[in-house]
């Protein structure tokens, strides 16, 4: 069996490490897609299981990241405290999903000689079924 059919589909993500050594990649995200769907921080961090200390921390860093916020809070409303996307915040998710989406497609080809010469390498030294090699003490 390769290890390709021992695998789910290889996946390509992007991480933009930003001028200023914040980073922007799938987690954060995901999280500021949480928080546009929940419309809370707290909810959206249990969607992810994550802690809403983290999920916190996360949200901060974007919002410091860039010369606008991405999420607005409200603490204290007479609803609740709660979040929203700011419109810079849905036109981040927007663009690094475009990026992220050009960029598949522009690998497509690279990644699937990557995959068929990973296959040929394990099958070649000895793969298990798990795709974790074996050594020749081990044969």
């Amino acid at each position: 069996m390769s290890l390709s059919s021992a695998m789910t589909t290889p996946r390509l993500s992007l991480r933009i490490d930003l001028p200023n050594g914040s980073r922007l990649g799938p987690g954060k995200i995901a999280l500021l897609e949480a928080v546009q769907r929940r419309r809370s921080i707290s909810a959206a961090a249990r969607d992810l299981d994550m802690s809403y200390r983290r999920a916190w921390l996360l949200i901060d860093d974007v919002n410091r990241a860039f010369s606008e916020p991405a999420v607005a809070t409200f603490p204290g409303r007479s609803q609740g405290s709660g979040a929203e996307l700011t419109p810079f915040g849905e036109r981040l998710i927007a663009i690094y999903r475009t990026a992220e989406r050009r960029c598949k497609k522009a690998a497509a080809g690279s990644i699937e000689e990557i995959v068929a010469a990973t296959d040929v390498a394990y099958e070649r030294d000895g793969a298990t079924r798990t795709g974790k090699k074996t050594s020749a003490r081990d044969a």
